[in-house]
């Protein structure tokens, strides 16, 4: 993928799939620049042979599709960096998935646009709700679909100006967070 956010968009939505009625995304960065994105959802969640398989790219658990490369890239492109990567998954309590990535290494894959990926989840899928936060030096920015749902006070967070709302919202707190592009 060319950008990690694209990543995460595939991954959000094996958490839709999985009927999660939450889903939190998380990007960090240490203080040796490396990056951590993690998604958590209290979908369906994996047996431990499936969680086994999902590594696999010739693994999937879809019918309209013989492979799932999603998950398998995601990894590969966490441990090309010399980075991690781990997933746990219950049955009936969702999945989590940490990517650590070097941020120096040369074939690390830049961040990306992700208040794009975030904004477009929530208008997509509005009766979900979504937890993005960005930590970086001890300063962290969260954007909760939660609480904007109060904010908005009955506007869909579906509606084209919200939309474009939340996605400045998030691109201008990400920014000044992470002080580079990642």
């Amino acid at each position: 993928m060319q950008e990690l956010s694209l990543n995460i968009l595939d991954i959000a939505q094996n958490s839709i799939v999985a009927d999660a009625t939450l889903i939190e995304i998380g990007v960090s960065v240490d203080k040796n620049d490396f990056l951590a994105i993690t998604i958590r959802d209290n979908g369906k969640g994996m047996s431990e042979e499936t969680v086994r398989n999902v590594i696999n790219p010739f693994y999937t658990s879809r019918t309209t599709r013989k492979v799932g490369l999603g998950v398998p890239f995601f990894k590969q492109a966490a441990e090309d960096t010399g980075g991690t990567f781990r997933i746990e998954s219950e049955l009936g309590k969702g999945t989590f998935i940490e990517a650590v990535f070097d941020t120096n290494h040369i074939d690390y894959t830049p961040l990306g646009a992700v208040w794009d990926t975030v904004s477009m989840l929530i208008q997509m899928n509005e009766n979900l709700d979504f937890v993005y936060t960005v930590r970086k030096d001890g300063a962290e920015f969260v954007c909760d679909t939660r609480q904007l749902k109060e904010i908005m006070e009955g506007m869909p967070l579906s509606d084209l100006a919200v939309v474009q709302w939340i996605k400045e919202f998030i691109r201008e707190n990400q920014t000044e967070i992470l002080k580079r592009s990642y």
